[in-house]
């Protein structure tokens, strides 16, 4: 219907800033939908792998479950069976399924 005839390879008023304020509304999306949350997932882990210590139940990244019998600098030592250890990675230890689960079950009974 309406036709615009632009001279000299002009743009409309206005047609720029419009772009730029959608980049940063899709910044600000993806910054809330999934930057934070991941950011938030990573400070629980970190306070989670802290605060392990002898006798709890964990699973590695690799899928092994097994017991923490010592506690080092930058590993722990895991007990899988009896008399078997490994020796693993603090970054690849999550807490067992039983016990996230229970933890999970304590923080929804305290909330309440």
């Amino acid at each position: 219907m309406f036709n615009y005839i632009l001279l000299d390879g002009a743009q409309p008023a206005g047609g720029g800033m419009g772009s730029i304020l959608m980049i940063v509304a899709l910044f600000v999306v993806f910054y809330f939908f999934m930057i934070r949350p991941q950011q938030k997932r990573q400070k629980e882990i970190k306070k989670f792998r802290e605060g392990l210590g002898k006798g709890d139940k964990v699973v590695t990244a690799g899928g092994i479950f097994g017991t923490i019998r010592e506690v080092k600098d930058t590993s722990f030592i895991i007990e899988i069976d009896k008399d078997v250890r490994i020796r693993v990675d603090k970054g690849s230890v999550y807490p067992s399924a039983e016990e996230a689960n229970q933890a999970a079950q304590n923080s929804d009974q305290t909330k309440n």
